[in-house]
């Protein structure tokens, strides 16, 4: 994996947690607004607009650096839009960078024996 693509998988994964974090406080703020005088939905909503809108342009650009396959890509999107999707996709990105640093180091290994 180039670092170019890794740092690509690094802020998608950055910004997932937030955005899963920001999208649960949007639906807290929803819920009071309806049962209580408390509004925060404006701000609440502006935040995780900006969090999601980063989230689908990193993970644009993730898409296109790793060469996911559909069924991937769909899968991190997917993630994004539901509730507790985002702690998900941070962990499976997490387990992904691992394995990739795991194969470059075998690689790395084999090149220096051989």
């Amino acid at each position: 994996m180039d670092l170019k693509t890794a740092s690509s998988l690094h802020r998608l994964r950055l910004v997932s947690a937030p955005e899963a974090v920001s999208f649960l406080l949007l639906l807290v703020c929803s819920v009071l607004k309806r049962t209580t005088d408390f509004n925060a939905v404006p701000v609440m909503g502006a935040v995780h607009g900006l969090l999601f809108v980063l989230y689908v342009l990193f993970w644009l650009d993730a898409w296109n650096r790793t060469k996911w396959s559909f069924g991937t890509a769909a899968l991190y999107f997917v993630l994004s839009v539901l509730p507790l999707g985002g702690f998900y996709a941070e962990r499976r990105l997490k387990r992904e960078a691992e394995d990739a640093v795991a194969a470059s180091r075998v690689r790395a290994e084999s090149a220096v024996k051989a």
